[in-house]
């Protein structure tokens, strides 16, 4: 490759790789907090599923305002100006850490409303697994964001080495903590919470510390006096606020639909919890290479080079394409012994069988002109386009057709997982039209 690129070949796998296994990872741990939890029962995973999407939408926004940080620094990187790209890190880490705080303060506050307004009229032994599980994971949101944070501005500098080891850190207090609380002790949805929460607090703490060493190129300043630095802040909110609207609008609807999901029955909800469980693994390198793309992109446009972004951003597609063609593969292959090992009844496995097998083959066709172009429009600075063709989509396809697929003609759950495909592919349409167009290219931050 010419030698004038910002990141060869060995820069890129070095980039990627850990971030793969960092997903899988969390896609791991998560399959396997879902496994623990079933030998409770089918309430307690339906209870657990629908508060973690919750969870999911508020985590989401604090990993958006992490991208706006990363692409911040990421910029001034390929402008060869540390000197703001640190001060663009240390602002990233105060005000994310100081809205979680908010919004977990707000998430005790309205717990009523979130467990009977959202969810409806869910089964008592349901809402009472889902009650437990919400007081107790609510206190990790201020430290998961604190660890977002510190990993988006670890990326931005290509080191996402350091993020995969913190993770690694964090699912071994995860997992052994769920197996000695669930099979040591006997608990039940609480011993899938506490060590959810203990494992974020960890990783918080470790990724924080790291980012205070500075060797580091980017590193945060070591002072409890924060004043804020509103040109910094606003650039991070410019890609951080319509990624997170973006992203809050995507789970929203994902609730919505959870919502429909549950007057199907006990089988259905349960069904696609496992679904999205297993669902993970077929999207796992594409999530990893979209992590990727902030880093890479955002470097080329700080540089003034488009013709960098052009090729990385084909190399990306190429990637992406083809590890999640193995990786669904790798699915399918063991997807009866997962069923097993969920312990469903034969209504729910066949169900869930159904789904992802759809899933797969729809996500290595559709999938990554769906979500690999978006991040390069937000690491160009392009994220409100992003975030009007998403809600745009998501409100007429995926909530819409929702509810025509699945309950007016009688699809059941599975009529909710076409939908979202039917959503996937009017976004890739409108993606693609834009990057060739050309227009995000006027958007950078600095």
């Amino acid at each position: 490759m010419n030698k004038e690129y910002l990141f060869d070949n060995k820069a890129l796998v070095k980039l990627i790789i850990p971030l793969i296994i960092e997903q899988l990872l969390a896609v791991l741990v998560g399959m396997a907090d879902s496994i623990m939890i079933a030998s409770v029962g089918e309430a307690a995973v339906s209870g657990v599923s629908l508060v973690d999407q919750i969870m999911v939408l508020l985590i989401n926004i604090f990993s958006a305002l992490a991208t706006g940080g990363a692409v911040a620094a990421g910029q001034y990187l390929g402008q060869k100006n540390p000197e703001m790209a640190r001060k663009s890190a240390t602002q990233l880490v105060w005000f994310i850490t100081i809205s979680a705080l908010i919004v977990t303060a707000a998430v005790y506050a309205g717990r009523y409303f979130i467990l009977h307004g959202v969810f409806g009229n869910i089964e008592p032994e349901v809402m009472s697994h889902a009650n437990t599980y919400l007081l107790i994971v609510t206190a990790s949101i201020p430290f998961m964001a604190m660890y977002n944070g510190g990993a988006a501005i670890f990326r931005a500098m290509g080191n996402s080495g350091i993020s995969m080891r913190v993770s690694i850190v964090m699912n071994i207090i995860n997992v052994s903590g769920n197996a000695i609380l669930i099979y040591g002790f006997h608990r039940g949805t609480e011993g899938v919470a506490i060590p959810t929460l203990v494992s974020r607090i960890t990783a918080a703490l470790i990724i924080i510390v790291l980012l205070c060493n500075e060797k580091q190129v980017l590193h945060i300043e070591r002072t409890l006096h924060y004043r804020i630095d509103w040109v910094q802040v606003k650039k991070i909110l410019s890609v951080g606020v319509p990624n997170s609207l973006e992203n809050s609008m995507f789970q929203l609807g994902k609730i919505m639909v959870l919502s429909l999901v549950s007057s199907f029955g006990t089988y259905a909800i349960a069904a696609n919890a496992v679904s999205n469980a297993i669902a993970l693994f077929q999207i796992l390198p594409g999530m990893a290479v979209s992590l990727a793309v902030t880093t890479v992109i955002a470097r080329c446009v700080g540089a003034g080079d488009y013709e960098q972004v052009k090729y990385y951003n084909k190399k990306f597609l190429i990637i992406t394409h083809i590890s999640m063609a193995v990786t669904v593969a790798g699915v399918f292959s063991v997807l009866p012994m997962i069923l097993r090992a969920y312990n469903l009844s034969e209504q729910t496995a066949q169900v869930t069988a159904q789904i992802i097998h759809f899933h797969g083959i729809s996500g290595v066709l559709i999938w990554p002109l769906s979500f690999i172009l978006p991040g390069t429009f937000r690491a160009s600075g392009d994220a409100k386009a992003c975030m009007y063709i998403s809600i745009l989509s998501m409100w007429i396809f995926r909530i819409g057709f929702s509810y025509v697929l699945g309950k007016y003609m009688g699809m059941g759950v599975f009529g909710v997982w076409i939908a979202m495909v039917i959503d996937w592919t009017f976004r890739a349409i409108c993606f693609a039209v834009r990057y060739f167009t050309g227009r995000w290219k006027k958007r950078a931050l600095v």
